[in-house]
């Protein structure tokens, strides 16, 4: 009998006997268990919350009750389903005596799961007053509960904690700290942590290439791809792998990377779900390939929200709002449900072209399909308005806003006084700012460059001046050349390069070379012109 046919057969006989036996009276569950270990593989094999009660009060009922390994298989079952049971298997928890670093795990896991990562914080501090010492398989969810609750303290304690038993280079662990920091926005520190994993997995990769993109660092992200490619000991990339790279290259419009990656999918045969689908489209759509993104949305046979999404934005983007108008009804008609970023890609949309009314009949639509409107939508409007010209209409929206403006509503209303040169206005847009977002360099600089072209240059010094005060430092700018596919960066008077003595000499001589040429036809200018004034003469 082949391997898949033994399974077959020894599934439907485990299923017919749990079904002649789930029915027993009391005393007959009594009877035909005799130990834990049946109650295990019925734990294992039952289906339903129904079914896992009925177990339940059989453990009970025969006395099982305080068995740490029951206990902790029970908690795990109830935490299953994305936690939607976890009072049942806290209440397991909460009666054991004595519990074990399994039970811990299972409880400290099911919190971090079901969303509830507070709470699998506060078991892993109450675990550690009880004297149990974590393992490698505690750190993995306690990290993941504090990178959802972005308490970034709170993780470099639990790290310090991780030196201290010696954990540190555990290859689960590494994974887990370098997702918490990049989730928590310290990428650096995320990627002082890969490279201390001895060992690094496809999930190592995966994560940090991940972490790069999330943190807006798509050229690094791009690098490490190239660099996972060039590890043997790496097997080839999976479905993360390029779920995670697909927007660095739409941050970064690199569509010769993009095309690469695509190539790669066809190849070898991946399936291209809502995930890949809606990454190819925003990258094609951001590198100006309108009509290779629409193929591909049309191809599509699943189209969930993100993926009408990504080509909505796609149009909107590029200008042409007939056509996103037009995919946001047929998403409607078929069903589909508008989100927050929906309204946002048509809203753009509208003000890339300047359609005010059309704007503001969407902005009112957003209660009628429930969409809350929050303050990305708010600064969407600011936007209309401000791009328009109507910046009184702005003001006075912002001023009657049911909620507190924000950033993005007031970097709004400064964009818009920038294109229309009205400093007065700029000036309080951007006293705002400074309180609501102070390390942004670019309201400094925006402000500082409209003074400028105003003459103004005692005010343009004195915000720069405050600038080097407050240390707000605009990030340098860089460039990039890949060789050999090696991408090499370069920043602003960056002398940090391995090979900078070989690039300044090279540098050197082609300044010289085309000071060169420069010469020559300078010369060769000035007989041409002596030629003409002596044909005249």
């Amino acid at each position: 009998m082949h391997g898949s046919s033994l399974r077959a057969s020894l599934l439907l006989l485990t299923r017919v006997w749990f079904d002649s036996v789930r029915h027993l009276s009391a005393a007959g569950w009594k009877m035909f268990y005799r130990d834990s270990f049946a109650y295990t593989c019925l734990l294992q094999r039952c289906d339903g919350l129904k079914s896992l009660k009925e177990i339940h009060a059989q453990i009970i009922t025969c006395g099982y009750e305080q068995n740490p390994f029951l206990a902790a298989k029970l908690v795990s079952r109830y935490a299953e389903d994305n936690g939607s049971n976890m009072e049942d298997a806290r209440k397991v928890f909460d009666r054991v005596s004595e519990r074990d670093v399994l039970m811990w795990n299972v409880v400290i896991r099911g919190y971090a799961s079901s969303g509830a990562s507070g709470e699998a914080v506060k078991i892993y501090d109450h675990m550690r007053r009880k004297g149990v010492l974590a393992n490698q398989y505690t750190y993995p969810f306690v990290l993941k509960a504090c990178a959802a609750l972005g308490d970034g303290n709170k993780g470099q304690v639990i790290h310090g904690h991780v030196v201290k038993v010696g954990l540190e280079w555990d290859l689960f662990v590494g994974n887990a700290l370098v997702s918490f920091y990049a989730k928590c926005k310290e990428i650096e520190m995320a990627r002082r942590v890969f490279d201390q994993i001895p060992q690094k997995d496809l999930v190592s990769w995966n994560t940090m290439i991940a972490g790069y993109t999330q943190n807006e660092h798509p050229n690094d992200a791009i690098m490490t791809l190239h660099q996972m490619l060039r590890d043997d000991t790496v097997g080839m990339p999976d479905h993360a792998t390029i779920v995670g790279a697909l927007p660095a290259c739409t941050q970064a419009a690199t569509i010769q990377e993009g095309m690469l990656i695509h190539s790669y999918i066809v190849k070898s045969g991946m399936e291209v779900d809502v995930a890949l689908g809606s990454g190819l489209i925003a990258m094609y759509g951001n590198c100006g390939r309108l009509k290779t993104a629409r193929n591909l949305f049309d191809r599509l046979l699943d189209r969930n929200i993100v993926v009408w999404n990504a080509i909505i934005r796609c149009y909107g983007m590029h200008g042409l709002a007939d056509e996103a108008l037009e995919i946001f009804s047929q998403m409607v008609d078929s069903g589909v449900r508008p989100d927050g970023i929906c309204f946002v890609c048509l809203l753009s949309a509208c003000s890339h072209v300047g359609w005010v009314d059309k704007g503001w009949e969407l902005f009112g639509k957003m209660e009628d399909h429930g969409v809350e409107k929050r303050d990305e939508h708010y600064a969407c409007m600011v936007d209309l308005l401000g791009r328009a010209g109507r910046l009184n209409e702005a003001v006075k929206f912002i001023n009657e806003m049911p909620v507190e403006a924000g950033k993005d509503v007031y970097g709004a209303l400064l964009g818009a006084c920038r294109i229309h040169n009205n400093i007065e206005l700029a000036e309080k847009a951007a006293e705002r700012l400074f309180i609501l977002d102070p390390d942004n360099a670019g309201r400094y600089v925006l402000l500082a460059k409209m003074y400028e072209d105003a003459g103004r240059w005692e005010d343009a010094a004195r915000l720069r001046k405050l600038m080097k005060e407050k240390q707000v430092r605009k990030p340098l700018g860089s460039s990039m050349v890949e060789v050999d596919s090696v991408v090499h960066t370069f920043g602003v008077e960056d002398e940090s390069h391995s090979m900078k003595v070989e690039i300044f000499d090279t540098l050197e001589s082609l300044r010289r070379v085309m000071a060169e040429d420069w010469n020559r036809e300078r010369e060769r200018m000035r007989e041409s012109e002596k030629g003409r004034w002596l044909e005249l003469i």
